[in-house]
Formats: C-alpha cells, sequence, structure tokens
C-alpha cells in the first residue's frame, strides 16, 4: 500500500490552514468491503432465496412444535382433583407472591393488574380458563405468558391459588373490572348475593 500524506491545501482562513487528511487505506478498504458485502446479502437474504435467522428459527420451531405437540392444559374436573394434593395451594401462594404480587398485590386486591378476590372476571372464572390465563398471557393488558417461564405443575399451583383468592377479603381491593360472575355459577364467592 502507498503511505497517505496530508496535503495543505492553499487556502487560509485568519491564520488557520486547511489540510486534506485522507483516511487510512485499511479502514478505505473495509468500508468497501462492507458495501460490497452488503451488495450481495441483502438481496440474497432479503428478496433471494436466503432466510433471515429468525424466519430459520421460526420455521425449526414450527417443525420441532409438529413433532412434539404441546400438552394441552388439564379440564376443570382434572384442575379439581389436582387441587385435592396436599401442599398444592401452598406451592401456588409461593409462586404468587414471588411472581403475581407485583400487579394484583399479595393479597389479590390489585394493583396494576385486576383485583382478584371479586365477583368480576375479565377472562373467564372457572379453574381452567384461570390456568389458561396465566400460562398464555394476555399480551395485550401486559400480563406474561408465565408457561414460558414457570414449569407446567407451577402455573397449575399459582392458578388454583388465584382461583381461591375469589371471596377473600383484599386490604385495599381495586375497583371491579369486567364482567360480574353469575350468582349461580359453582365458581362464585359464597358472599356473591
Amino acid at each position: 500500500m502507498s503511505r497517505v500524506e496530508d496535503k495543505s491545501f492553499e487556502y487560509d482562513y485568519d491564520g488557520i490552514e486547511e489540510y486534506d487528511n485522507p483516511l487510512p487505506r485499511w479502514w478505505v478498504w473495509l468500508f468497501v468491503g462492507t458495501v460490497v458485502f452488503a451488495a450481495v446479502y441483502i438481496p440474497y437474504f432479503h428478496f433471494g432465496p436466503g432466510q433471515l435467522p429468525s424466519a430459520a428459527w421460526q420455521s425449526d420451531m414450527d417443525e420441532w412444535l409438529k413433532l412434539h405437540p404441546p400438552v394441552p392444559l388439564p379440564s376443570e374436573e382434572e384442575l379439581a382433583n389436582l387441587e385435592a394434593e396436599p401442599g398444592i395451594l401452598d406451592r401456588g401462594r409461593s409462586v404468587f407472591a414471588t411472581r403475581c404480587s407485583s400487579c394484583h398485590a399479595l393479597d389479590g386486591g390489585g394493583l396494576i393488574g385486576p383485583n382478584l378476590t371479586d365477583d368480576h372476571t375479565i377472562h373467564g372464572y372457572s379453574r381452567a380458563s384461570i390456568a389458561k390465563v396465566v400460562h398464555d398471557g394476555v399480551p395485550a393488558k401486559g400480563m406474561l405468558a408465565w408457561g414460558q417461564q414457570l414449569s407446567r405443575e407451577e402455573v397449575l399451583a399459582v392458578g388454583l391459588f388465584t382461583f381461591h383468592l375469589r371471596g377473600k377479603v383484599a386490604a385495599n381491593p381495586k375497583a371491579p373490572q369486567g364482567d360480574p360472575i353469575p350468582s349461580g355459577s359453582p365458581h362464585a364467592s359464597a358472599d356473591t348475593p
């Protein structure tokens, strides 16, 4: 490579001379290389047969899910039977205190999230619908899909614990949100008129 030298323009303004300071050759060739790389990469991956990494990951995940379909969540009856297992509600209380209390308050009275102790519901009031909301989340309203972060047993335990919060007295309950639970429903609290 030839040596790059600073050259002065024949220009002077208030005693300030202007110099032509060319970039080092290694930098120029690196820049040319990135332009050539982009000229190949963009047409191949964005308009041609190549797959972007996110699309390749998604197709791999779709194929994996076809071979390993997710186990469906238990039915209402299965959850009612699971509820009888010793320690399940204590485990759910522990998970709720760790993961859910920042939005729903420790006693379920609601902070950012809705009040879980009143007789109103936004996404269903059965054990199965609560477990589904905990598992899948409500992205449009900011609720995380805990099924991706917690074990299946923890999701079911916290869903059952949440189901049992209905009818409890919260210290500072948030105003009711959603639809009232029908008074004849087996899932309504004993205090429902």
